[in-house]
């Protein structure tokens, strides 16, 4: 165990970083606006959670007392911003979601905040930015030990392009019996979204458990008001842990703060697990078509979800 005089002069180091991040991310900036700072991160909360929360679960992850909480959530039931449905698995819970004029309230402080943090991420050359992520991700899987998940979400870095394209290849030939084909159109999407990449407005995401990639998708541009879901994958080891669900509402969370009103997709009938993961977020099927690919026929999918 460290001495007390080491004890303290380690307390005093977090105390000056929490100062100096306070100050510099622009947190207590909200304070003077419309909404408090607790009330900021319960519209953040259910802004972005894949499947609406009970109350419990949301005081869980916010660390909120409940009777606090509560008087929060009924003032933002008076002022039409949240609405409770009965859950079907316990008549004693409701879950709690934004009505429309909740995600117009809580629209421009997403917004605000997307162009904080990117402005101050924008002087930084590419490498410090990685740093700084990477140094925010450790001390959140250290202090976070307590309700970590079993995976981690980062950015796209080099490698990671020619591991989605190997891992595709692989995984739907064993499991589909795809031809190199499936991995020559998995090449051609990757190579096209690197070239192209808009970091405003498209992202990949990857996956790890235990420092390994497990999982990946791509939001990228189709129009100025879509946005595309691409080549969502999740590797065989690791499903069951939610990966696919979180990959795909990473991808709503960041179109909606990229300011696009919708998100398609285009997937085929056979991908049982992936068409799941879609209805369970909200996508619609809106059409499909017989083609012959990747040596199969095969019934492409459209889908689609307003934001």
């Amino acid at each position: 165990m460290a001495a007390q005089a080491e004890v303290e002069r380690r307390v005093e180091a977090v105390r000056r970083f929490n100062r100096f991040y306070t100050s510099r991310i622009g947190v207590l900036h909200y304070l003077g606006g419309e909404f408090s700072l607790a009330e900021v991160r319960v519209l953040y909360e259910l802004a972005h959670r894949a499947s609406p929360p009970t109350a419990a679960e949301l005081g869980k992850v916010l660390r909120l007392d409940a009777g606090y909480l509560s008087r929060l959530l009924r003032g933002f039931e008076r002022r039409g911003l949240i609405a409770r449905t009965r859950s079907d698995s316990d008549g004693r819970s409701s879950h709690l979601a934004l009505t429309a004029a909740g995600r117009a309230a809580f629209a421009p402080l997403g917004a605000r905040s997307h162009d904080e943090i990117a402005a101050l991420l924008a002087p930084l050359a590419d490498a410090d930015q990685r740093r700084v992520l990477e140094a925010m991700e450790t001390i959140e899987n250290v202090l976070g030990a307590d309700h970590r998940p079993p995976f981690t979400l980062r950015p796209h870095r080099a490698g990671d392009m020619g591991w989605v394209v190997q891992r595709h290849g692989a995984l739907y030939a064993q499991e589909y019996g795809w031809d190199e084909r499936f991995e020559a159109l998995v090449a051609s999407v990757v190579a096209r979204f690197i070239e192209r990449y808009d970091p405003a407005r498209e992202r990949c995401w990857i996956a790890e458990k235990d420092g390994e990639p497990v999982g990946s998708v791509f939001l990228v541009k189709k129009s100025r008001t879509t946005a595309q879901l691409r080549l969502l994958i999740v590797e065989p080891r690791a499903r069951g842990l939610g990966i696919g669900a979180r990959l795909v509402a990473e991808c709503e969370r960041f179109a909606r703060e990229a300011g696009y009103r919708a998100i398609t997709l285009w997937t085929n009938s056979v991908l049982t697990s992936a068409r799941r993961i879609y209805e369970a977020a909200g996508y619609r099927l809106v059409a499909s078509e017989p083609h012959h690919s990747f040596g199969h026929d095969l019934v492409g999918e459209t889908w689609e979800k307003a934001l």
